[in-house]
């Protein structure tokens, strides 16, 4: 018998039939959540237009950039080694990068300027017309991000924000908005990450034809 259907749990019976229900009505709302956007054919759209507009980047000779904050900063960096590394193709390098992974940038910056600007500054600095910036935001509020943005804007980068469903104040300075339709923040996560994956996948697909 493999591990998981040992009986190691210093619980009753009841306690854990109530557990497994738990796991089961999280597992529900994930799935519910994924249900939503495979219904919204508005929301299809713009993920197959992000994908696009990426190739076209990549094509270009442009540069994809990502940014997030804790759980979607590892979300970020997750999907910037899957154009960077590979996805399905055994294929060249695509250049993507996740903008806080030079800690002593980051850290200098946070304390010299504030943490506000981390990433506007790293915009200002290597970003260039026709590239494309990806953010990661819950609930679309996350003030650094929000500064990246508005940088974006003014050297012609194209912005696509990865959001809960009310876009909050971001998405007044997206090209493009993917806000889950949900307000719950591990959800949100989850769909962020399949929904990069797609993006990923039909990039690559289109890119290496």
């Amino acid at each position: 018998m493999g591990y998981y259907g040992q009986q190691h749990f210093p619980t009753g019976k009841r306690d854990i039939a109530q557990m497994n229900k738990q796991i089961q009505d999280i597992i529900r709302a994930s799935v519910d959540t994924k249900q939503q956007i495979l219904k919204n054919e508005d929301l299809l759209a713009v993920i197959g237009q992000v994908a696009e507009v990426i190739t076209t980047a990549f094509k270009n000779g442009k540069k994809v950039y990502l940014c997030g904050n804790g759980g979607s900063a590892a979300d970020a960096q997750h999907l910037a080694a899957e154009f960077s590394g590979r996805f399905y193709k055994d294929r060249k390098a695509l250049p993507a990068e996740a903008l806080h992974c030079n800690t002593s940038y980051l850290t200098s910056v946070a304390n010299d300027y504030g943490f506000e600007v981390v990433y506007s500054r790293m915009i200002e600095g290597i970003g260039q017309n026709g590239d494309v910036l990806i953010g990661l935001s819950t609930s679309g509020n996350s003030t650094n991000i929000i500064n990246a943005f508005k940088a974006a804007k003014e050297k012609g980068i194209v912005t696509v924000a990865l959001t809960g469903v009310t876009g909050g104040q971001i998405k007044s300075f997206s090209d493009y908005l993917i806000n889950i339709p949900s307000s719950d923040t591990p959800r949100i996560q989850e769909s962020h990450i399949m929904i990069g994956h797609i993006i990923c996948q039909l990039a690559e697909e289109n890119y290496f034809k």
